[in-house]
């Protein structure tokens, strides 16, 4: 049987995330980043975010997801 690389040399291997299930995550991520630099103030303060921290998350570019999302046994479903 043959192991990966990664194995071999002590360290865990890694799964991939599948190409379809990333650009799931990436349309995803752009779409709820766009809902929230649509939302007023008054929606915000009940979310508890402040207009400028909206407006620093929703300027974030595609690549600066979640750290959660990373990781491929926490995939959206």
């Amino acid at each position: 049987m043959a192991y990966p690389l990664s194995t071999a040399l002590g360290r865990p291997a890694r799964r991939r995330m599948p190409l379809l299930r990333l650009l799931q995550r990436i349309m995803i991520l752009r779409h709820e980043r766009r809902a929230l630099a649509r939302l007023d103030d008054h929606l915000l303060a009940d979310i508890g975010l402040t207009p400028d921290a909206a407006r620093i998350e929703s300027e974030r570019p595609l690549w600066d997801a979640p750290a959660h999302w990373h990781h491929p046994d926490r995939a959206i479903r």
